[in-house]
């Protein structure tokens, strides 16, 4: 499973589309169900500073990036950044599942 992390902080006054946005993304993800796919997004304490934590198992690539509503986001996303999005690849060590 490859998972990727991306940080990114935006403008204050785009926060709340930034939001409704990625609530989008996750309502597609709710009608669509791709299979091999885990994805999260936090936003930090500061309100405009956001990370998404992807993980798939998908040899195409990552199935997020194919949803309509995720192109929809990431078309307007350097426009909303104060600080534009740096992605990583994370590499697991270990798991515990607690939630």
């Amino acid at each position: 499973m490859k998972t990727v992390i991306v940080r990114y902080k935006v403008k204050p006054s785009a926060a709340t589309e930034n939001e409704a946005l990625i609530r989008a993304v996750f309502d597609q993800l709710e009608r669509d169900q791709p299979e091999g796919l885990r994805y999260q997004v936090f936003k930090q304490a500061d309100g405009v500073s956001f990370v998404h934590v992807s993980a798939f198992d998908a040899p195409n690539g990552n199935p997020l990036t194919k949803l309509a509503a995720f192109k929809q986001f990431a078309a307007s996303v350097q426009d909303r950044c104060e600080d534009p999005p740096t992605t990583s690849e994370l590499h697991p060590i270990g798991r515990y599942d607690f939630l």
